[in-house]
């Protein structure tokens, strides 16, 4: 038996959500202002898609489908490993959240000029065609 304990980590979920124009549902987080696609912690007892419906219905309003995995990232600073999704609007109007200050729909350039490169990069692993997510490592701020 090893000495070494278990590592645990956190799982989060994050819906990059494209409407048929092509923009792409992102918040500005109200804690610390920077642009991501909607998403956060899936609880314990939760099914990973109800956990992407239900973090972004809770942070924009809008009540989305889950199309695809697209993408897991991990943030080997913080432990957390991040499942992004591909999903497509269905009903609801954006709102303002205790999580966001902002909701907006964004072009792919505006998300890759305005959000940190780890949330960029997850937008544009979700809007590329091929049908394999990514698995990509970062710190935090940069993809490693």
């Amino acid at each position: 038996m090893s000495s070494r304990s278990t590592p645990l980590h956190s799982v989060s979920v994050a819906g990059v959500v494209v409407r048929e124009d092509g923009r792409v549902l992102a918040i500005r987080r109200a804690d610390n202002g920077t642009w991501e696609p909607p998403g956060g912690v899936l609880e314990l007892d939760e099914a990973i898609e109800d956990g992407v419906r239900r973090e972004v219905y809770e942070e924009t309003g809008i009540k989305v489908g889950v199309e695809r995995l697209t993408g897991v990232y991990k943030n080997l600073s913080r432990g957390i490993v991040a499942l992004v999704f591909r999903c497509r609007p269905e009903s609801g109007a954006e709102r303002l959240s205790d999580e966001a200050i902002e909701v907006d729909w964004l072009t792919p350039a505006e998300a890759s000029e305005w959000m940190a490169e780890v949330y960029a990069v997850r937008v544009l692993d979700a809007l590329r065609d091929d049908a394999a997510p990514s698995i990509r490592t970062h710190d935090g701020r940069r993809l490693l």
